[in-house]
């Protein structure tokens, strides 16, 4: 599940935490912050095009962020443009059926987690990502254990969950999130419709107004419908034992007033991985990064740094 998207590119803001940056070696430049992204395409192995953009120092300790369901790269936007991530390399692309990605009709190409794994690697060898953070939101969080699993932790720095779906259960999924799941992708448009705009309501709980819900509500139109129908399906819904036995540092970012997503998915994880680290939002929904944008991104670069440095 998930929720948020685009909003102006050029429109957002600032910017703390020059300090931890500086301490890797890479200061904090203002035009750097507002330097427009570098585009780039690949295909993956089933031969899907995945469309992405980098920005940054190519040898500044790296940042890959994986959107949630119905979403887009530009979801990240707050991060892109702000200066606390400036001395990173921030990489970000359009997951498979959603965004300028490719977007294949049958519900099969959504199932196998081994795609959505392939599809990271795909990427990472693309903008030649050395150990880069990955950054996994909602579905994100379910695609990031998706290459772990397939391709193993050691290409990876460390993973940061936010608001992630690490495992199709019930009772770590809302109600309202199995409501979604299949009024999202009922084939009556009208109805389809209707419950997207809702679906992305639920997703904050400090929500978007004017031009940015606009935006927002095209990107989650946008969306192949058999994403959802796929996803469901998929015949690897538990990933918690993936992050178990992956050996580099995570954290976990949750919003307390996610509506999606239960905080007891990212409590499971914490027990699994008890030296992990638990930061919860008192004023966020399912889209910390959205609603509570710097102290998220001054905390992000507070963890690459670290894992840099390990």
């Amino acid at each position: 599940m998930s929720a948020m998207d685009q909003i102006d590119r050029r429109g957002l803001l600032l910017g703390v935490g020059a300090a931890a940056l500086a301490a890797v070696g890479h200061p904090i430049d203002a035009a750097e912050s507002r330097a427009a992204p570098e585009p780039f395409v690949v295909r993956s192995t089933d031969g899907t095009m995945l469309a992405g953009e980098a920005k940054g120092d190519p040898q500044a300790p790296e940042i890959l962020f994986i959107h949630g369901l119905r979403q887009s790269r530009l979801s990240w936007d707050k991060q892109f443009t702000d200066a606390t991530l400036a001395g990173f390399r921030l990489v970000r692309f359009d997951l498979r059926g959603h965004g300028d990605s490719d977007k294949p009709a049958a519900p099969e190409a959504y199932a196998d987690a081994d795609r959505w794994g392939d599809d990271v690697a795909a990427v990472i060898a693309a903008a030649k990502l050395r150990r880069p953070v990955l950054v996994g939101w909602s579905l994100g969080g379910f695609v990031a254990g998706s290459y772990l699993k397939s391709h193993g932790g050691a290409p990876v720095a460390g993973v940061n969950l936010v608001d992630a779906v690490t495992k199709l259960a019930p009772d770590l999924l809302t109600p309202l999130a199995g409501t979604f799941a299949r009024t999202t992708t009922s084939h009556d448009l009208a109805e389809r419709t209707a419950e997207t705009a809702s679906f992305l309501a639920a997703c904050f709980h400090q929500p978007p107004t004017g031009v940015e819900l606009q935006r927002m509500l095209v990107i989650n139109g946008m969306t192949a419908r058999a994403v959802g129908e796929g996803f469901v399906k998929t015949a690897t819904p538990d990933l918690e034992p993936v992050f178990k036995a992956y050996a580099g540092p995570i954290l976990l970012t949750h919003g307390r007033h996610d509506r999606l997503v239960r905080l007891a998915m990212s409590e499971r994880i914490k027990t699994l991985r008890p030296e992990s680290r638990l930061s919860v939002y008192a004023e966020s929904g399912h889209s910390p990064f959205y609603e509570e944008p710097e102290r998220f991104n001054r905390e992000l670069a507070a963890f690459v740094t670290a894992a840099a440095r390990s």
